[in-house]
């Protein structure tokens, strides 16, 4: 059986709903964080209360995928507390903030009883040699991680300074994306930015027909962005 907890209005969690869905025979609930589409992402200490409220027969798994982007990362992460936690799994991904969504490659931080049975139902050839050793060398290589940090954490402030300048609604966004509703359609923008080369995600299959998403890129390419988005809006 899946149960679910409704956002609230803003796109906040609200996991006083979620704790009040789980009972006894709950197994498992997931909270990603930060979010997606919108990148609301809650603080790490709001998550081990909550998971305080939860059975004790159940195990809070947080999807983590875009959490290198928040700012300050220590405040919404669970890695830093991980070694406080026993029976919490923290997942992460090699494809958002270190570019190697091609390679499939993720990991999972969980307490060392959960991962012997994970290993002993994992496929045989699950990952081949050369992801495993492309993560490795991406956890390695800290340079490129702050780098890629830096450019997010100021492209995310920029883009969203930009948006609201145009009048649209920017939420707030702990992620290497922003969620908006511009000042016109939202169908009318999409178009509009592809034909100037620009590919954003509409998001009519999350059920949100007025809003759009965009990654931040580098420099560049929000700029490129911005400029497009002043034509499109001119008199916003």
């Amino acid at each position: 059986e899946l149960r679910r907890a409704r956002l609230a209005e803003d796109f906040s969690f609200r996991l006083d709903a979620l704790a009040d869905a789980a009972d006894e025979n709950t197994a498992l609930v997931f909270v990603t964080n930060p979010d997606n589409p919108s990148g609301f992402a809650v603080p790490a200490e709001e998550l081990i209360a909550f998971r305080n409220t939860l059975p004790q027969s159940c195990l809070l798994v947080v999807d983590e995928a875009y959490a290198d982007f928040s700012d300050p990362y220590e405040a919404y992460s669970l890695m830093p507390r991980f070694s406080e936690l026993s029976d919490v799994v923290v997942l992460r991904t090699f494809s958002k903030m270190f570019g190697l969504a091609g390679l499939r490659l993720g990991w999972g931080a969980m307490p060392a009883w959960l991962a012997d049975y994970m290993l002993r139902v994992r496929l045989p050839f699950s990952v081949n040699l050369l992801a495993e050793a492309a993560g490795v060398a991406a956890l390695e290589d800290k340079h490129f991680q702050q780098a890629t940090v830096e450019t997010t954490q100021r492209g995310r402030k920029n883009v969203a300074e930009a948006l609201r300048g145009m009048g649209c609604r920017v939420f707030p966004s702990q992620a290497n994306f922003l969620m908006f509703t511009p000042t016109k359609p939202a169908a009318d923008v999409f178009e509009a930015l592809l034909e100037r080369g620009i590919i954003i995600r509409r998001l009519t299959s999350y059920g949100l027909p007025e809003a759009l998403r965009v990654s931040i890129g580098s420099d560049r390419e929000n700029e490129a962005f911005i400029h497009a988005m002043q034509e499109i809006l001119p008199h916003a």
